[in-house]
């Protein structure tokens, strides 16, 4: 018995003292004193000794397995210890380094737009009101007075979803919500996401838009034109003039197409504005009194003045940008020359 345990002895100190990861040590550790390893399978030779000589036996396999225990433990804790040095000095920061350079996020064109354009109103005591991207069709079309006939309701132009509900084809219904839920006189403008079938140079699927909307007494397309002429000196520049044209819109009347002169020759002519000095950015005029009425207001005491812009048409004049689809491309050469 004593010649057995010397020679596992001499196995231990010899296994344990060339393992050099803690892994290696568990292996060792388990062939020797696990429950079916070379220590505890000693004991089981105790039935062939005599009843004088297992006393003896069995008090020198406990020592040894104490003895190999605290071997096992002590190595585990050195190796433990170099593992977390070696951690250490991998992990290790020179904080004398330079630091890595990320660049920085900026916002998009249109966002910066939009910004603007929010800053400009909100200056002038309007309040910001965004309604649903989805839309029903009393909101989208009869509200605002579009015919059941309207090209606007046809299914090549439309995103319907079902027989009455759509994604908004513009954010004039920002407008009847607002008349539904505000008491007047207010003044609000309501930006956001629209969804037209529609798809070229100049077009999109999906681009932005911005409606205004004024309700008060006694308005008239001289108080539109006065505010539009200030809007247009704050998104452009103090030189930019404005001019109206007649137009048709359901939900107005009179209406007029709003222009600018050139932000890219200042009204000489060029071939952005094709030669006229002159560009078109919005669209407005005195809300119809049909509209007034089905939103709850009585158009004998109210009236209203209504003008929409798209905003991704404001950030490609103002930026120079010759194709809608290079606002949402993802391009990074394009999208970071709008740092600020």
């Amino acid at each position: 018995m004593e010649g057995k345990i010397k020679e596992l002895r001499a196995q231990i100190e010899e296994l344990a003292g060339k393992v050099a990861q803690i892994d290696e040590l568990k292996d060792v550790r388990f062939k020797y004193l696990s429950k079916n390893g070379a220590i505890p399978a000693l004991m089981k030779q105790l039935g062939s000794l005599s009843k004088e000589e297992r006393p003896a036996a069995g008090k020198i396999i406990n020592e040894f397995k104490v003895w190999a225990t605290e071997l096992f433990d002590k190595k585990e804790e050195e190796l433990g210890k170099k593992a977390l040095e070696m951690r250490y000095i991998k992990e290790a920061v020179d904080v004398t380094m330079p630091s890595k350079k990320s660049k920085a996020g900026h916002l998009h064109p249109v966002t910066l737009v939009r910004n603007e354009l929010i800053d400009a109103f909100t200056g002038m005591g309007f309040t910001v009101f965004e309604g649903p991207e989805i839309e029903d069709d009393f909101h989208n079309f009869t509200a605002l007075n579009v015919s059941a006939d309207h090209p606007a309701r046809d299914k090549q132009d439309t995103f319907y979803i079902n027989d009455d509900l759509l994604l908004r084809t513009h954010t004039s219904p920002g407008q009847v919500r607002a008349m539904e839920t505000m008491k007047p006189p207010f003044k609000i403008v309501s930006p956001g996401r629209v969804f037209r079938c529609d798809d070229d140079g100049t077009h999109a699927p999906m681009f932005h838009q911005m409606e205004g909307l004024v309700i008060d007494k006694n308005l008239s397309l001289c108080d539109l034109q006065g505010l539009l002429d200030t809007l247009a000196k704050t998104v452009f520049d103090k030189d930019t003039k404005t001019r109206f044209r007649p137009s048709f819109f359901p939900f107005t009347e009179p209406s007029v197409e709003v222009d600018v002169t050139c932000c890219e020759c200042h009204g000489a002519g060029c071939s952005l504005c094709k030669g006229t000095g002159w560009i078109e950015i919005l669209g407005g005029g005195v809300v119809n009194r049909n509209v007034i009425k089905n939103c709850g207001l009585d158009p004998d005491e109210w009236t209203g003045l209504a003008f929409g812009t798209g905003l991704d048409r404001i950030a490609m004049l103002k930026y120079g940008v010759n194709n809608i689809h290079l606002l949402y491309d993802g391009d990074v050469r394009i999208l970071s020359q709008f740092r600020k």
